[in-house]
């Protein structure tokens, strides 16, 4: 079976979202033969490089959603009609009060098409023309209020994000998804934009993972981001500063186009499985039937800290651990006004924090705090004081690795008041350790009664269950054996590599039939193997002798475009890659700006 995958700011990148699972997902899978279609989201996630690629992963392709994507193409007077009745028909869907999801996807398909046929659409996106079509959006009758009063800035702002948000339209990928049996998006958004479109042309089943559903995280980003600068007038600035939030105009029109891309994608998906309950009420909320929802929790490599899990040493019995990433939305302030209250009643009680990653200030300020609560303590008039809270590390001497960080404590500790599926919990609960949670996210499902949970911001409540686990070892050692259990249960890699093997099969027995009559499985599997079959291509007849094997040898008797896994696009492994006109062919190589960046290489080639 072939698996398009597709992915946005992660694999096969060595740095971002969803990298982990991803991997995992694809080299549990090795019957299957993966493609690859990322979009990446900085320059610098593409020079960190990519990681080592399976041998099944037969195509990579990468685009930007960072850089300029000119190609100079201009459209005729015809077209230029055609885009401006689609892209009004998109603005209108965007802009209108009442949900209004048939102008949007009108809108949306119109532009794919004519972008399929006719080429990119940068310069239409940003000439004039998009730009009064958004404002007669945004003065129409019935248009929601908060975009009834945008300024030309807004519109300028506006176009230009919308002009990123829509670039996949514009890739040349579409006549090779269109090959595959199953598209699967590693999540929603500007992710699944190319399989709903492979879908929409090909009818290819479109399968889309949320375990983190981009929609809320689009309002979570910009509620935490700072308004931006006044103005010299008085009025809010056109840009603001450095990471300044857009200006509330912008904000809206940037909402309600990811709500109206999340509605499209969850009613036109052949199954969506999120990776929790509290991203399938949110996938609900949006319109997503539940007779096309199926709850897969992202796995982990439970082997990684059986260890810690099945040592009946049980860590240290006076010592509360907190693992994580230090920002706001952990509220580890909460947990230091939580931890003096234990101090109180357990005086001998020590907190480790252990960072993952860390918001700079954010870090500041909790060790500012925590020095002012706890100020050093010294057994005597001639030993160098300590504080109850250290602050450390995963991958330092005391915690290598973050088995080490959970296995130093014997309760662990989230005091987060946002949360999607807590990853640090499920691995708490991996290494066998009692847990106090907040009842934010998905921590009650992910705890099951196996921890015990606290409203957020609630410091009294977050102490006593503290003191209430340091206090009775049994009790803490019993719900850390039941946590362990229900982990290994429900939240390995192996549990989450057989949901996606069945649900593959089960898409393709019940898919329709491809558009222009193509079925999946229409060819046989020998066709697609990659590599020389009897004899290089170029010693066939007519055929022109090169120095080595090219980027199409060996797809066998008959191999041309379209034949097999794309034909010629399929380097046999070691063979160089194919190149796309314009495009470096370097494995890793950032991309031009101002070049359509889309690259093919090998499995052998992406290595970081």
């Amino acid at each position: 079976m072939r698996i398009g995958l597709l992915t946005e700011g992660g694999y096969p990148y060595a740095t971002g979202e969803a990298r982990l699972w991803c991997d995992r997902l694809v080299r549990g899978l090795p019957q299957h033969e993966f493609e690859l279609y990322a979009l990446s989201r900085s320059a610098e996630q593409e020079e960190r490089g990519r990681v080592v690629l399976p041998e099944h992963v037969t195509r990579v392709w990468t685009a930007p959603l960072w850089a300029p994507a000119d190609d100079g193409r201009t459209y005729s007077r015809r077209e230029r009609r055609r885009f401006a009745d689609s892209f009004r028909e998109l603005v209108r869907g965007i802009c209108a009060g009442e949900p209004d999801p048939e102008s949007f996807a009108s809108g949306l398909y119109g532009l794919a098409e004519l972008a399929r046929e006719q080429g990119g659409m940068y310069a239409a996106l940003r000439s004039e023309t998009a730009v009064r079509a958004v404002e007669s959006g945004c003065r129409a009758p019935g248009a929601r209020r908060s975009v009834q009063r945008a300024q030309v800035a807004d519109l300028l702002d506006f176009v230009d994000e919308l002009e990123r948000l829509l670039r996949p339209l514009s890739l040349d990928w579409y006549e090779d998804l269109r090959e595959v049996d199953v598209c699967h998006a590693a999540a929603g958004g500007i992710a699944a934009l190319p399989g709903l479109l492979a879908k929409r042309f090909f009818g290819v089943p479109l399968l889309v993972t949320e375990y983190g559903v981009q929609l809320r995280a689009h309002y979570l980003e910009h509620a935490a981001e700072p308004a931006a600068a006044p103005g010299p007038t008085g009025g809010t600035g056109v840009r603001g500063g450095p990471g300044a939030a857009p200006r509330p105009a912008v904000r809206a029109l940037l909402s309600a186009f990811h709500m109206r891309l999340a509605t499209e994608i969850y009613a036109e998906a052949d199954l969506l499985t999120p990776g929790n309950a509290h991203a399938r009420r949110w996938q609900e909320r949006c319109g997503a039937t539940r007779d096309r929802l199926r709850t897969v929790y992202p796995g982990m490599e439970a082997d990684r800290f059986a260890t810690v899990g099945e040592d009946p040493d049980r860590g240290d019995p006076d010592t509360l651990v907190w693992v994580g990433r230090i920002e706001p939305a952990k509220d580890l302030i909460a947990l230091l006004h939580a931890f003096a209250e234990v101090r109180r009643a357990a005086p001998e009680t020590r907190l480790r924090i252990f960072a993952t990653a860390v918001v700079p200030g954010y870090l500041a300020d909790c060790r500012s705090l925590a020095a002012q609560l706890f100020p050093d303590e010294a057994a005597d008039a001639v030993t160098v004081g300590e504080n109850p809270v250290a602050f450390e590390e995963i991958g330092g001497p005391e915690a290598p690795t973050p088995a080490h960080a959970y296995g130093s404590g014997r309760v662990v500790v989230l005091s987060s008041v946002i949360e999607g599926f807590p990853i640090t919990l499920a691995e708490a609960m991996l290494c066998g350790r009692a847990t106090v949670s907040t009842d934010v996210g998905a921590v009650c499902e992910v705890i099951g009664g196996t921890g015990l949970v606290v409203p957020p911001r609630n410091l009294r409540a977050l102490a006593d269950a503290c003191l209430s686990l340091l206090r009775d070892p049994e009790r803490a050692h019993r719900l850390g054996a039941a946590a362990r259990a229900r982990a290994l249960e429900l939240f390995t890699v192996e549990q989450n590599v057989a949901a996606f093997r069945e649900i593959y099969l089960q898409l393709l027995a019940r898919g329709p039939a491809r558009a222009e009559g193509g079925v999946p499985f229409e060819q046989p599997l020998e066709a697609r193997v990659p590599g020389h079959w009897t004899s290089p291509s170029w010693a066939e007849p007519g055929a022109v002798p090169a120095s080595g094997p090219g980027p199409g040898a060996g797809a066998g008797p008959g191999a041309g475009p379209g034949a097999g896994a794309g034909g010629s696009k399929v380097p046999a492994p070691g063979a160089a890659p194919a190149k796309t006109p314009g495009v470096p062919s370097t494995p890793g190589a950032p991309s031009t700006p101002g070049t359509p960046s889309t690259t093919t290489t090998t499995t052998t080639e992406a290595t970081v």
